[in-house]
C-alpha cells in the first residue's frame, strides 16, 4: 500500500511513521499525553501542596473544580477553532499558550493565585478534542473508532504517567537540597518545557487533512465559520455527552483525587499514593483502544444498535466497580476494585469515540467539542462531592457509582436507530503493524 496516499487510511499500522497520516497518528496521541503532565501535574503533588499553602478540604475541592471547569468551555470553542484554522494551527497554539500558566504556576504563594493558575492550566485540557479531530481526519470510517481510541487512550496515558513521574521529579528535586516547597514549583518546569518542545514538532511534522493543510486545499474558512447549531437538536449528541461524563468524567476526577485518597485512607506516602494513582491511569496502554477496537468489531456484526449496547454495558460494569472501590475495606481489596472499573471505564471512553465521528459527518469537530466538554462536565459535578465537609471521599465514590449505574440504564433503554446514510459503509477492522 502506498504510505504517501493524500486519502484516509483504512488500515492502522501502529508501529509505522510512514506517511503523513500515521506521522499524526503518532505525534497527536503524544501531544495530548504531554499536555496531561501540564494539566495533572500538580495533582500528585497535592499532598504537599496542601501542607503548604493551608489549605482546607473545601478549598483542595474548589481547585479540582477549577482545573476542570475552564476545560469544558475550551472544549467547545476548540473543536470549533479546528473546523476553521485546522488541527495543526490550533495544537500548535493552545500549547504554546497553555505551557505560560504551567510555567508561572510556582509563582503562586496563596489559595488565591493558586486557584486561578490552576483555572488557567484547565484549558490545556482541550487538547483532547485536538486528538480526536485529527484522527478522524486521516482515517477511514472502517477504521476510525478504533484509531479514536488508540489516540485518546495512549494520550489518557499521560494522566497515569503523570501521577508516577511527578512525585519522582518532586523528590529529586528535594535531593539536590531545595525544600518541599521550592521542589513542587520547579518541578512544574518539566512539563512546562515538553510542551514547547512537542508544539514544534506538530507544527513541523503534520498536516490538517491528508491532502494537505486546510489552506493548501482551498478549505473555505467563510463555510466553516458558519455553525450547524443544528447538531444540538440531535439527542444522540447529548446521549454521548452524558455517557462521556460518566466514563471521562469519572477518570479525570480520579486522576485528580487518587493521591489524596490513597494517603488518607491508606496511609501511603506521597510517593506510593502518586505510583498506584498512576497504576489507574496506566491502564490506558490497552483498555480505551479495547473500548475502540471491540466498537468496531461489534458495529461491523450488528451495526450502530450493537455500539450502543455495548457502551450501555461497560457503563454498567465501570458503576458496579466503582461501589466495589467505595466499600472496599483494605489497601488490596480496593486496587483490585479500581483495576476492575479502569478497565471498564477507559473501554466506555473508546466505545463513545467509536461512535462520535459518524452522529454527523460534517460537524465532526463540534460534536466532538461538546461530547468532550461533557467529560469535563460529569468531573465538575463530581468535584463538588469532594469539595463538600459533610460527604467523606468513600461516600462521594458511592454516588458516583450510583450515576453511572443510572446513565446505564439510560443507554440501555434509548432507542439510538442511525440513518442509513450516517452508517459505516466499510466496517472490516484492520490493524497491522
Amino acid at each position: 500500500m502506498n504510505h504517501d496516499t493524500n486519502k484516509p487510511l483504512s488500515k492502522l499500522r501502529l508501529l509505522s511513521i510512514k506517511g503523513i497520516q500515521m506521522r499524526t497518528f503518532h505525534i497527536t496521541w503524544l501531544m495530548f499525553f504531554v499536555c496531561f503532565f501540564g494539566w495533572f501535574g500538580l495533582a500528585p503533588l497535592m499532598p504537599t501542596i496542601r501542607v503548604e499553602l493551608g489549605l482546607s478540604k473545601a478549598q483542595v475541592g474548589n481547585i479540582i473544580i477549577a482545573s476542570i471547569a475552564s476545560t469544558i468551555f475550551a472544549r467547545l470553542i476548540i473543536g470549533k477553532l479546528c473546523d476553521i484554522f485546522g488541527p495543526r494551527k490550533t495544537a500548535f497554539w493552545l500549547l504554546i499558550l497553555g505551557s505560560i500558566p504551567v510555567f508561572l504556576v510556582g509563582l503562586a504563594h496563596s489559595y488565591q493565585t493558586f486557584l486561578l493558575f490552576r483555572l488557567a492550566i484547565g484549558v490545556i485540557g482541550a487538547s483532547f478534542v485536538i486528538t480526536q479531530y485529527h484522527t478522524s481526519m486521516m482515517f477511514a470510517s472502517n477504521i476510525k473508532g478504533t484509531a479514536n481510541a488508540i489516540t485518546g487512550g495512549w494520550g489518557n496515558l499521560g494522566g497515569g504517567v503523570t501521577n508516577m513521574v511527578m512525585p519522582l521529579i518532586f523528590a529529586a528535586i528535594v535531593g539536590l537540597g531545595y525544600t518541599t516547597g521550592e521542589a513542587w514549583r520547579y518541578a512544574m518546569i518539566v512539563p512546562g518545557c515538553m510542551m514547547l518542545f512537542t508544539a514544534i514538532l506538530y507544527l513541523k511534522y503534520t498536516k490538517d487533512t491528508p491532502a494537505g493543510n486546510f489552506s493548501e486545499i482551498g478549505h473555505s474558512k467563510a463555510a466553516s465559520k458558519k455553525t450547524d447549531w443544528s447538531v444540538l437538536a440531535d439527542w444522540r449528541v447529548w446521549a454521548l455527552t452524558l455517557a462521556y461524563a460518566m466514563c471521562f468524567g469519572v477518570e479525570i476526577t480520579f486522576d485528580n483525587v487518587a493521591s489524596l485518597h490513597f494517603v488518607d485512607s491508606f496511609g501511603l506516602s506521597q510517593s506510593s499514593a502518586g505510583f498506584w494513582a498512576g497504576i489507574f491511569g496506566a491502564m490506558n496502554l490497552f483498555a480505551r483502544a479495547m473500548g475502540g477496537v471491540v466498537s468496531d468489531k461489534v458495529g461491523a456484526k450488528f451495526g450502530s444498535k450493537g455500539k450502543w449496547s455495548l457502551l450501555a454495558i461497560v457503563l454498567l460494569l465501570e458503576g458496579i466497580g466503582i461501589i466495589l472501590f467505595a466499600q472496599a475495606g483494605s489497601l488490596v481489596l480496593a486496587i483490585v476494585s479500581m483495576l476492575t472499573f479502569a478497565l471498564f471505564l477507559k473501554m466506555a471512553n473508546g466505545a463513545t469515540y467509536g461512535i462520535v465521528p459518524f452522529v454527523n459527518e460534517k460537524n465532526v469537530g463540534l460534536i466532538s467539542g461538546i461530547v468532550g466538554a461533557g467529560g469535563n462536565a460529569g468531573a465538575l459535578v463530581f468535584g463538588f462531592l469532594f469539595k463538600s465537609e459533610n460527604i467523606s471521599y468513600v461516600q462521594a465514590f458511592e454516588y458516583i457509582g450510583i450515576a453511572v449505574l443510572v446513565v446505564s440504564v439510560i443507554i440501555f433503554i434509548t432507542k439510538f436507530t442511525i440513518k442509513e446514510s450516517d452508517e459505516v459503509d466499510d466496517v472490516s477492522l484492520a490493524i497491522t503493524t
